[in-house]
């Protein structure tokens, strides 16, 4: 049984015909070849296939997280379902981009953005958030904890995607609470959207754009951030 029905395929379509450079969508699973799926990881490649068909300009490959180990580590990839949103075609790019746990509900409206962004090849980030991000000399891994059901998780997400595609030095997942539950708990999310940027500075709700660039420069202060992690790893014991 089809995931997107006829109608949501033809509003896909009209939406993808601007589409302009090739977009590779990676995503990694366990399991594929005749056996069992991992939770979600069935459905989720299923979505993406369902996708994929929909316009030529994308292209979806799948791997075995295991079987694939040194893919999945050249992709930082360590936990499944998850996918990888990279330009495509002749000069392929990689800006950072991932999705870990299916993406349903509301966060289909942020794979869809993902999509356009990275086949577009820009963001519309300000001028001082782009000076800003150029401050930045290593890296720094942003997660966007989410649910299906919260209507403020996309925007969340998409600015933390955005960060990545502007600078070479980020990297932003969105991580689906609710499937990587050692996760939420290790960083403490009771409600959602919740940022953590380089695992101890935290956001709550989706933030607007100055101020999470004000939160992400807090990795520029080392003593402040050897005090967060003190404090971080304290709160594991």
């Amino acid at each position: 049984m089809a995931l997107l029905n006829e109608e949501v395929q033809a509003q896909i379509k009209t939406v993808f015909a601007d589409l302009k450079h090739p977009v590779e969508l990676v995503m990694y699973t366990q399991g594929a070849a005749g056996a069992l799926e991992c939770d979600y990881c069935t459905e989720t490649r299923q979505l993406l296939e369902e996708l994929t068909a929909l316009s030529d300009k994308l292209n979806l490959r799948v791997n075995d997280l295991v079987a694939d180990a040194e893919l999945a580590r050249g992709h930082n990839v360590d936990k499944i379902p998850a996918v990888v949103i990279m330009r495509g075609g002749a000069e392929p790019k990689d800006y950072g981009i991932r999705l870990y746990g299916i993406p349903s509900g509301y966060e289909f409206a942020t794979l869809i953005e993902d999509i356009k962004m990275v086949s577009q090849g820009e963001v519309d980030l300000s001028e001082q958030t782009r000076k800003e991000l150029a401050r930045l000399t290593s890296p720094v891994h942003i997660q966007v904890y989410v649910t299906p059901t919260c209507p403020y998780c996309p925007r969340a997400v998409l600015l933390a995607h955005k960060l990545a595609m502007a600078s070479e030095w980020v990297t932003a997942d969105m991580v689906e609470a609710t499937e990587f539950p050692h996760l939420a708990n290790r960083y403490h999310v009771h409600g959602v959207p919740r940022t953590v940027i380089a695992d101890v500075i935290h956001i709550e709700g989706a933030m607007p754009e100055a101020q999470v660039m004000q939160k992400l420069l807090g990795v520029l202060d080392e003593p402040n951030m050897t005090r967060l992690r003190g404090e971080f790893e304290a709160s594991l014991n």
